[in-house]
């Protein structure tokens, strides 16, 4: 299992990431600054999807579609991130303007 980054240092490297990509990006919600899971929101031209941070099977990051395989409008991606942070008050949430609803950063997506 690769070692853990924090929270509040890989959101940080995160909208770095899109700003040098020229992509704008924002923590919508701050969550736990060590242990907190991330929520990211990409926001493209077809819609929104919200992207939750998981472990594959062999215990290495990745990044699940939440909302779904296909773009959803904001009313749905609002009410998956508020089940979420109900769920898990220690959530950040963070959106980036994704015209082609590529995250700024490498990761794998499941």
């Amino acid at each position: 299992m690769e070692p853990r980054v924090k929270a509040s240092i890989w959101v940080s490297m995160a909208l770095r990431l899109a700003d040098i990509a020229g992509r704008s990006g924002a923590v919508i919600r701050k969550g736990d600054p060590d242990s907190g899971g991330i929520l990211c929101v990409l926001r493209g031209r077809e819609g929104l999807l919200v992207l939750s941070q998981v472990r594959d099977a062999e215990g290495q990051a990745a990044w699940l579609r939440g909302s779904g395989a296909t773009p959803v409008d904001e009313a749905a991606a609002d009410a998956y991130i508020a089940r979420q942070v109900k769920r898990d008050p220690d959530l950040w949430v963070v959106e980036f303007e994704a015209p082609d609803l590529q995250p700024p950063f490498e990761g794998k997506l499941l």
